[in-house]
């Protein structure tokens, strides 16, 4: 498979383009971005330069960690089929002083290639959503709280997982591409090489 190397430039550009061609500030309009670690962080920053600012300022950024792993039942797991949190928010605990409910919330990854990650995320957002609804004495769906997904990439590829409809009317893929190796700049040890290369391709 070839590998195709995008630059920082290249990256910022199609942001700003796909917000405009997605109207996300006029019709999504998020409150609340969570970036997928590691490679949602640099994507999140740079889209919220693109986003307009709610009442509260500028819209912030969660991060939640989750990684691939195939269970093996022994020492020797290695990447691929199952989905582990390695970090999450606490939002809506006890001891929490800010909530999701009512929220219109971003979920924010460099590329949709399996889709795995993508769907195990939504799901547990949507999970953490709805237990905190009943602690608060609310029906599920009762806070209004949307969730949306914004990716750079999306390969056009058969997906291990699948998202429901009704997050699929807020999918946002700055960029629709087929199946390729992406070699993203803040994977680079060097740098000026890499934009080099991307350049050429």
């Amino acid at each position: 498979m070839s590998k195709l190397h995008i630059s920082y430039n290249q990256i910022h550009e199609s942001i700003r383009q796909s917000v405009d061609r997605f109207h996300i500030n006029e019709g999504f309009k998020p409150d609340l971005m969570i970036a997928i670690g590691g490679g949602g962080f640099i994507p999140a920053r740079i889209l919220r330069t693109f986003l307009k600012k709610t009442s509260r300022g500028n819209i912030p950024i969660q991060a939640i960690g989750l990684s691939l792993y195939e269970e093996m039942g022994n020492s020797n797991d290695k990447p691929g089929t199952q989905v582990q949190k390695t970090q999450w928010l606490n939002f809506g605990t006890p001891h929490s002083e800010v909530s999701l409910l009512g929220r219109r919330i971003l979920v924010v990854d460099e590329v949709d290639d399996t889709r795995q990650t993508l769907a195990y995320a939504i799901a547990e957002l949507e999970k953490d959503i709805k237990e905190e609804e009943i602690r608060k004495g609310m029906k599920p769906g009762q806070s209004n709280t949307v969730l949306g997904v914004y990716v750079l990439h999306n390969k056009l590829k058969k997906k291990k997982k699948d998202l429901p409809e009704h997050i699929k009317k807020n999918y946002f893929a700055a960029t629709e591409m087929p199946d390729q190796w992406l070699v993203y700049p803040w994977d680079a040890t060097d740098i000026e090489t890499h934009t080099q290369l991307s350049k050429k391709q």
